[in-house]
């Protein structure tokens, strides 16, 4: 049996509905500009660039139910919510055929952003790779949904919907993404990919009330508390 001289980290995990087990998390990956209207919000141009890959802690995942502090060093807090999907089976160069067969389950969760950070042009691990920018809801097992390529994603911030799409929407579609990441890292079973947000986005407060959903899976309710 292994001895650290310090304790050792929480293994991170997520919430498995149906389910008294979690599903343990190693890696997060995430995809930006992967909607057309949000790619457009943002000042790009809709083009079908490479994906652009990034990563976040294992230590920011936040479950559903919890407040998330207002992080420090920024005066533009946005909400991004995304599809997630949370990887069953590991390989290198998957194939766009075979990338669903690698899925486990799907969650609905953010992706919390330092915009102001972001849109200066400082590194993106600062404007995303912070304490608890991952809030996710409980992950529903693929063989309850089947395989997921079309649902509506909503966001309601106190009660107005802010983002609302259909994943249909997504320019790089999901195998596409799983097939495309796998040339770059090899993926293992506990692996989270967050598959990009739609249009608007938007900054949250302290007091702010974040309820997002997606068809037939769990719903994600987390409030912004004060900076800590």
């Amino acid at each position: 049996m292994s001895s650290y001289v310090v304790d050792p980290p929480k293994q991170a995990s997520i919430p498995v509905v149906g389910d008294s087990k979690s599903f343990p998390v190693r890696r997060i990956y995430c995809i930006g500009r992967n909607y057309v209207a949000h790619v457009e919000e943002m000042g790009g141009t809709a083009d079908r660039d490479p994906p652009l890959f990034f990563q976040k802690p294992t230590d920011s995942v936040v479950n559903s139910g919890a407040t998330i502090a207002y992080p420090t060093k920024t005066g533009n807090y946005h909400h991004e919510v995304e599809l997630v999907l949370a990887i069953g089976k590991g390989g290198r160069h998957i194939s766009e055929a075979d990338a669903q067969g690698h899925i486990w389950g799907y969650a609905v969760g953010l992706d919390m952003t330092r915009r102001d950070i972001q849109g200066g042009g400082m590194p993106w691990e600062i404007a995303k790779s912070f304490d608890e920018s991952f809030p996710v809801g409980a992950i529903t097992p693929k063989s309850k949904t089947g395989v997921i390529d079309k649902g509506q994603i909503r966001l309601t911030v106190n009660g107005k919907v802010v983002q609302d799409s259909d994943v249909s929407l997504l320019i790089w579609r999901i195998p596409e993404i799983i097939a495309r990441l796998s040339e770059y890292f090899e993926l293992f079973p506990g692996d989270i990919i967050l598959t990009g947000t739609p249009h608007g986005v938007g900054p949250v407060v302290p007091g702010d009330k974040l309820v997002a959903t997606f068809d037939g899976l769990a719903p994600l309710e987390v409030t912004c508390g004060p900076a800590k």
